[in-house]
């Protein structure tokens, strides 16, 4: 039998190395995700100010998100004021990663998920695959 955290964690492995080979940058677990709620699953070691808050879901099987990953993704950005990114994986499936539209269409002051008294907030949310969800974290960091 598969144990569930320690997939997670390999993917959390898997995906710092991704996130080193595209970015330059290097990551690391946040072990403070098992003993405190709202902490993002890895920690951007070379850039403090990193713009995201990366959760990472890592499934046998299934399509799509679950609700409560983004929304445990949008508390963690929220408590870091970052924006939220979820980065999740089915067997057999491709890599798929999600932002918030806020990420996309450049706006630099963010609206948490809850405030509804702006155009762009967190539930409207788009999903790519990892060279595109590349591309978009790069102009966040060009921007810093």
């Amino acid at each position: 039998m598969v144990n569930g955290r320690n997939k997670g964690a390999n993917f959390e492995r898997d995906l710092a190395k991704i996130l080193l080979d595209e970015l330059g940058l290097t990551f690391k677990r946040d072990i403070e995700q098992y003993r405190e709620a709202e902490h993002g699953d890895l920690i951007c070691v070379d850039m403090p100010d990193f713009p995201f808050s990366i959760e990472a879901k890592r499934r046998r099987a299934g399509y799509g998100i679950n609700p409560q990953w983004w929304s445990q993704t949008c508390d963690s950005a929220l408590a870091t004021n970052r924006l939220p990114l979820l980065v999740y994986k089915y067997d057999r499936l491709p890599i798929r990663w999600r932002f918030p539209v806020a990420a996309i269409v450049g706006m630099s002051d963010f609206v948490p998920a809850g405030d509804l008294t702006e155009q762009y907030d967190w539930r409207y949310a788009v999903e790519c695959d990892t060279m595109t969800a590349m591309m978009i974290v790069r102009e966040h960091l060009a921007d810093a």
